[in-house]
């Protein structure tokens, strides 16, 4: 699967199409296109065929016109990534928090991230360690950081919380995508796998040399069935967030 980098184009066109700032063209004919919608083909073509799938070519073919023309519109596939993460972000982003208190309100940010990565799967794949300045993921930075508006915390602790907990999201839908495409891949479900490969690994398992995988493995697998990427993420945010209450509560003292 390959990695995308967010911020890899040419910083003045990214901001100037992320914003809506470009100065419009003063000859020539009206654009027969906008950037919502090349990133809106863009945006389909990643959800139903993966981000490998996106390139200007592909593109310009779903619109049908020539990769040439497109770049009037979008100067390379680094540029129109920022925008397509930057308009989907805009999913995430609700009016107000139905839930009161940080501990609900980040809940509430944990599915709605879960749900905009299973929708999206892709964006599992562009590393944003430089962000990407568009209004959408702004006000979607903004929206949640509101999370802690009733707290005693620092500007630099809500901003490492809030990253806390979207990172955990992310990685627990990564490994439900995992799954999917293994069972995909495979034809298996997991239940379907663990059935045809848990005898056979009882035969040459020893409780004695691994006493401790065998007991803890065992319990797992008779409780919820092993491998259960789903409940796995379920009590892992419910971890994360026990910790976030401690540390707050330091805050308090």
């Amino acid at each position: 699967m390959t990695t995308e980098y967010s911020g890899a184009g040419d910083p003045r066109r990214s901001i100037e199409l992320l914003w809506g700032t470009a100065a419009p063209a003063r000859r020539g004919p009206k654009a027969k296109f906008t950037v919502g919608d090349v990133t809106a083909v863009a945006v389909a073509l990643a959800d139903a065929e993966g981000l490998g799938a996106v390139s200007m070519r592909r593109v310009a073919e779903q619109l049908g016109v020539t990769a040439m023309s497109l770049y009037t519109y979008v100067p390379s596939k680094a540029e129109l990534l920022d925008v397509m993460v930057d308009i989907v972000s805009a999913e995430a982003i609700r009016p107000a928090f139905t839930g009161h208190g940080w501990r609900e309100r980040l809940a509430e940010i944990a599915v709605t991230n879960w749900e905009l990565h299973r929708r999206h799967p892709w964006l599992l794949q562009i590393a944003t360690s430089r962000p990407v300045l568009g209004p959408n993921v702004i006000a979607k930075y903004d929206f949640e950081l509101r999370a802690f508006e009733s707290c005693v915390v620092s500007d630099v602790d809500a901003d490492l919380l809030l990253s806390l907990v979207l990172n955990y999201v992310a990685g627990a839908v990564r490994a439900v995508i995992q799954a999917d495409q293994a069972e995909q891949s495979t034809g298996m479900s997991e239940e379907q796998w663990w059935g045809a490969y848990a005898p056979l690994l009882g035969e040459v398992l020893d409780p004695a040399r691994f006493p401790t995988a065998a007991r803890v493995g065992q319990a797992a697998g008779e409780e919820y069935g092993a491998g259960d990427p789903v409940r796995a993420y379920e009590f892992g945010l419910s971890r994360v967030l026990d910790g976030i209450d401690v540390h707050l509560g330091r805050l308090q003292r």
